[in-house]
């Protein structure tokens, strides 16, 4: 069997980056591995297994663009207003709170907050198969 380690996303500024993962979802370097040209940051908290790999390629000086392939990393909460209210106070971009219920069945509670290279990431309220 295969276990998922880690996924990874291309950032500008590594201090901006650092900064909003660690106040948004309480993520701190494991590892920084830094390498000629490139380096990588992996990050994770005491919830998880999966690291969130940040790279960051030095001589990059334009943002990144993300085409029509990237959709989007998802992470689980106890309190979805508590958190939505949170990640507004901190400044960061939130969609409103959406409930998503085909036919009358609540699937999920969820938001969406962009990160500072406009990866959106989805915030879901832990219930159902979303823990």
């Amino acid at each position: 069997m295969a276990k998922i380690i880690h996924m990874m996303v291309r950032v500008l500024d590594e201090t901006r980056s650092l900064d909003f993962y660690a106040k948004a979802f309480g993520l701190e370097p494991a590892d920084r591995l830094p390498f000629d040209g490139f380096t990588l940051i992996y990050l994770r908290n005491a919830e998880n297994d999966v690291e969130l790999e940040l790279t960051v390629n030095h001589d990059r000086t334009e943002p990144y663009t993300h085409g029509d392939g990237y959709g989007h990393m998802a992470v689980a909460v106890e309190d979805l207003e508590r958190e939505h209210a949170r990640l507004s106070a901190l400044g960061c971009p939130v969609t409103p709170v959406k409930e998503f219920a085909p036919g009358g069945r609540l699937l999920a509670r969820f938001f969406f907050v962009t990160d500072p290279d406009g990866y959106r990431i989805e915030v879901l309220q832990r219930h159902g198969r979303y823990r």
